[in-house]
């Protein structure tokens, strides 16, 4: 038996045993990432796909994912590699891919536009020692690292990795206690200290998905722009009002297909409220 540190579940995972997120386990008292290198995708994607609007606009990044997550948001995009239990199934069918192959992929692709490698797809988190062996290759061959997250991990982890990370696209799914709860499995209050800090160590933007009676208030809106804009950077000057905001429209998936999508409306009024109060406010699957 082992505490799993990671995020704010500390699984108490049993001698082999897998944890909350599918991807921790624990073998010889010690808990390891089980997923690490197990990819189940790897795509050359535009740099806006993840989404990043200000970070080397125009060009491509090779993507890599794994299997695993945890937190369980009711409207995941990408259950079938995620959390479901198809995405489950894919742990004795995934061949493994070790931090220098992968690093040797990316560096194939740089005639192709290629700046580097994202990982993405699952919560990468939850194999943060592959992410931080593969990133350091990766850096040192002068490209660079994005990390598409959710954010909820402990801050030990975050400092692991800033050493090797450039980039990277927050999801602040919501402004709500209930809702990060209820709807996605999370915990907010962990969130809000990790983009406080990853603000402080590289280039951070941030996306909210809308879902229709969720969390498609404008006061909730003014309430997380508001919040965004008092984040400070290391040296304790304001910088959020220029951290970039992507506010995303929902479309029903997964276990929540009980309402339509967000009305396209209601992304480009939430973002004209957003840009009262931050610079950079794009919109998404409009």
């Amino acid at each position: 038996m082992a505490i799993c540190d990671v995020c704010f579940r500390h699984c108490r995972i049993p001698e082999g045993g897998t944890g909350f997120c599918g991807g921790r386990a624990c073998r010889g008292g010690e808990i390891y990432p089980k997923n690490a290198g197990r990819l189940t995708a790897l795509a050359l994607d535009p740099i806006e796909k993840k989404p990043l609007a200000r970070f080397f606009p125009g060009s491509r990044i090779l993507s890599a994912g794994s299997y695993g997550c945890n937190l369980r948001c009711l409207f995941c995009q990408n259950a079938e590699i995620s959390w479901s239990e198809e995405a489950f199934a894919l742990r004795t069918k995934t061949k493994y891919v070790s931090p220098e192959e992968l690093a040797q992929a990316a560096a194939s692709y740089r005639k192709a536009g290629n700046i580097g490698l994202a990982f993405t797809y699952n919560e990468p988190l939850i194999s943060w020692e592959y992410v931080r062996d593969t990133a350091k290759l990766v850096k040192e061959a002068g490209m660079k690292n994005v990390l598409v997250t959710n954010g909820c991990a402990e801050l030990p982890v975050l400092e692991a990795l800033a050493p090797y990370i450039d980039a990277m696209n927050i999801d602040l799914k919501g402004f709500t206690k209930r809702y990060y709860e209820e709807i996605c499995g999370g915990s907010l209050e962990m969130l809000k200290a990790f983009i406080e800090r990853a603000v402080q160590v590289c280039h951070v933007e941030l996306t909210c998905l809308v879902v229709p009676g969720e969390n498609d208030g404008e006061e909730e809106i003014k309430e997380m722009t508001g919040w965004i804009a008092g984040l400070r950077n290391g040296e304790g000057a304001v910088i959020g009002p220029d951290i970039p905001l992507h506010i995303s429209r929902f479309f029903p998936r997964f276990h929540m297909t009980d309402r339509p999508a967000t009305p396209v409306e209601t992304v480009y009024r939430l973002a004209d409220a957003a840009r009262e109060t931050l610079h950079y406010v794009y919109t998404g699957n409009c």
